[in-house]
């Protein structure tokens, strides 16, 4: 069975999505649109823009969102998902691939959402680090003992067997790096980010882009959407919705929803959108099943 999964941020990349949009009227479509509705042209960013710009937040988001959406639906009939899901971001490029969201909608919530924990990140400084090499129980255990004294740090991205994103206060990741290394982590290596995503910090842009979610309508997927914060798969919008905002304060269970994905029949998954890293987490959480990009 075919599933097709989408990234998150941090995939982006200067020049990304021109290919699409000189061969193929449908993404020219949706790329004007986008500048449309963004009221700033991200296609010249996208296609021309420094990487300084296309880290920003605001600009990164609607940039991965809008090259994933029109990888799949360039695709026509060959797109044709048993399951979709996201990592992170890539959970409403799942959606609106999925028919659960409009294409307009979706790209004002991404938007909205951006904004919002842009908002967060200035307001309460943080960051993220990849640990690598230690049982998520044993870094689970050190998140919670440096969070007892006073900071905050939480496991965000259970991305695949060995490897775990953690995300807090700037204090917090630091002590928390240390802790690490001393347990025998390969690597605690804090990312380039703008602040802590997928923890109780982003507080405020739940709030905000809550009230977004809320305003928007959601429609009954295609097909099953495996949503980050379970790892589950959903098909009613009410309940859709509802995971939807607690993702931003909650953790990125991957690792499950790839294997809860392979029980329900997935063999194939195909990434669409820039790079390469769900492929290479897929290939990590099951050997037995193929994972490429778009042919």
């Amino acid at each position: 069975m075919k599933a097709f999964v989408f990234p998150g941020q941090g995939a982006q990349f200067t020049g990304m999505g021109k290919d699409l949009y000189d061969n193929n009227p449908i993404a020219k479509e949706l790329f004007d649109k986008a500048d449309e509705i963004l009221g700033f042209s991200i296609t010249n960013i996208m296609f021309n823009g420094t990487d300084e710009e296309l880290k920003e937040t605001k600009v990164t988001q609607p940039a991965v969102f809008l090259h994933s959406v029109a990888s799949a639906l360039c695709l026509g009939d060959d797109f044709c998902p048993a399951m979709v899901a996201g990592h992170s971001l890539g959970e409403f490029s799942a959606l609106v691939a999925a028919g659960a969201l409009s294409f307009e909608d979706g790209l004002r919530l991404v938007s909205a959402r951006a904004m919002a924990m842009q908002k967060a990140c200035e307001a309460t400084p943080g960051t993220m680090a990849a640990v690598i090499g230690l049982p998520d129980e044993t870094i689970e255990g050190i998140c919670n003992e440096v969070s007892e004294s006073g900071e905050t740090v939480v496991a965000a991205n259970y991305n695949c067997p060995g490897q775990l994103v953690i995300s807090g206060t700037i204090e917090g990741i630091n002590a928390a790096c240390e802790k690490l290394k001393a347990a025998g982590a390969k690597r605690a290596l804090p990312l380039k980010v703008g602040g802590a995503f997928h923890s109780p910090l982003m507080r405020p842009a739940k709030d905000e882009l809550e009230k977004a979610i809320e305003a928007t309508e959601f429609k009954a997927p295609r097909c099953p959407v495996y949503q980050n914060v379970d790892g589950k798969a959903y098909t009613d919008p009410a309940e859709i919705k509802a995971n939807l905002i607690s993702q931003l304060t909650s953790s990125v269970r991957w690792t499950e929803s790839v294997n809860n994905m392979i029980s329900a029949g997935a063999n194939d998954f195909t990434e669409c959108g820039p790079g390469k890293a769900l492929q290479g987490m897929i290939g990590r959480i099951n050997k037995n099943v193929s994972a490429h990009g778009i042919a």
